[in-house]
């Protein structure tokens, strides 16, 4: 009876039953892959970011509205005065902490707008505290609504229209979302510069 050889590897090709010629690829696929699935990511979080927020800097907020972030916090992403903003989106962050600001049109009072955010992001599933008002240091009037969320962060919200005067005048103008976030039990450590910030926002001269 005939014995088919194919596929039969020779003893000295084989290394713990496998065939040695093909190991060394093998072995480079599988370096790749793990480079690709853990190497980069690590990579990303190990690199410093070097867009730390210097004292006396300060974020656009279109149309000369603008803010004063908390020095040594990350700028992710948005654009400093001076800059040539595009959109209203800024992050930044610090630690276990991010700050989104966010601006939107919206013909209505900053509580109406709030209660439009939080039911697009399914209100309830945290449990909420009772919503305040916050005036900042130009007169902006703004609502507060903070939050523990599903996962025991701690989160808050903030809803500015960004404007001063008459009633009319005030619900016209735009509006600003400032999102604030923290894991468990850390927002105490943030408050103070989340304050600050939320203090320093000032609208437009056109305003």
């Amino acid at each position: 009876m005939a014995v088919s050889t194919q596929g039969w590897v020779p003893v000295e090709h084989r290394w713990f039953g496998l065939d040695r010629r093909t190991a060394k690829p093998g072995l480079i696929a599988l370096v790749i892959a793990l480079v690709l699935i853990y190497g980069f990511p690590l990579l990303n979080s190990a690199i410093p970011w070097h867009n730390e927020i210097k004292a006396g800097q300060v974020l656009e907020l279109g149309d000369g509205a603008t803010a004063v972030p908390p020095v040594g916090w990350q700028l992710e992403s948005g654009t400093l005065a001076g800059g040539n903003a595009t959109s209203l989106s800024i992050t930044l962050a610090s630690g276990g902490a991010t700050i989104e600001l966010s601006g939107s049109s919206y013909d209505g009072t900053a509580d109406a707008f709030l209660d439009q955010v939080e039911r697009a992001d399914g209100n309830g599933a945290g449990v909420n505290a009772e919503r305040g008002t916050l005036t900042t240091s130009a007169g902006l009037v703004g609502v507060v609504d903070s939050s523990t969320s599903p996962s025991g962060g701690d989160d808050l919200n903030a809803a500015f229209k960004m404007a001063i005067g008459s009633a009319e005048v005030v619900e016209a103008a735009p509006a600003l979302l400032v999102r604030i976030r923290t894991s468990s039990g850390q927002f105490e450590h943030y408050q103070d510069e989340v304050a600050a910030l939320l203090r320093s926002i000032t609208p437009g001269a056109a305003r």
